[in-house]
């Protein structure tokens, strides 16, 4: 199968997972994916992953994080997508919540929170929000 969009649809099984309340998801394996993971474990919204190998094939194991019962992730949204690329210099980053929510950027520095570009002086694209 064909996937346009592996970082959407590595979003889009979050969050059908968080609806059906599971606790583990299986995405297919790449290095955006895993880096993009990273920055979520960093930033307390999923409990860890794992890369998994099942019948030839690589796959990232996500486990999923609740609090009383209810998903950690409230939202997560791809912003930047392969038909609409959004980009921002390290000024016009935007908030997401005040700050009680955080922006994924792909930058020339690798992946990292909106608030971590910040702090290295980098701007880039806006891959995902989450909160």
């Amino acid at each position: 199968m064909n996937i346009s969009d592996p970082l959407g649809d590595m979003l889009t099984r979050i969050r059908n997972a968080q609806m059906r309340g599971m606790n583990k998801v299986v995405t297919p394996a790449s290095k955006l994916r895993a880096r993009v993971l990273e920055v979520l474990q960093a930033e307390g919204f999923i409990r860890g992953y794992a890369e998994v190998e099942k019948d030839g094939h690589r796959n990232i194991e996500i486990e999923l994080k609740y609090y009383d019962g209810s998903p950690v992730i409230q939202e997560i949204k791809r912003i930047s997508k392969p038909g609409r690329r959004v980009y921002s210099s390290v000024d016009d980053i935007p908030l997401v919540r005040n700050g009680l929510g955080i922006s994924i950027l792909s930058t020339s520095k690798g992946v990292m929170s909106d608030n971590l570009a910040r702090e290295e002086n980098v701007g880039g694209e806006i891959l995902c929000r989450v909160f």
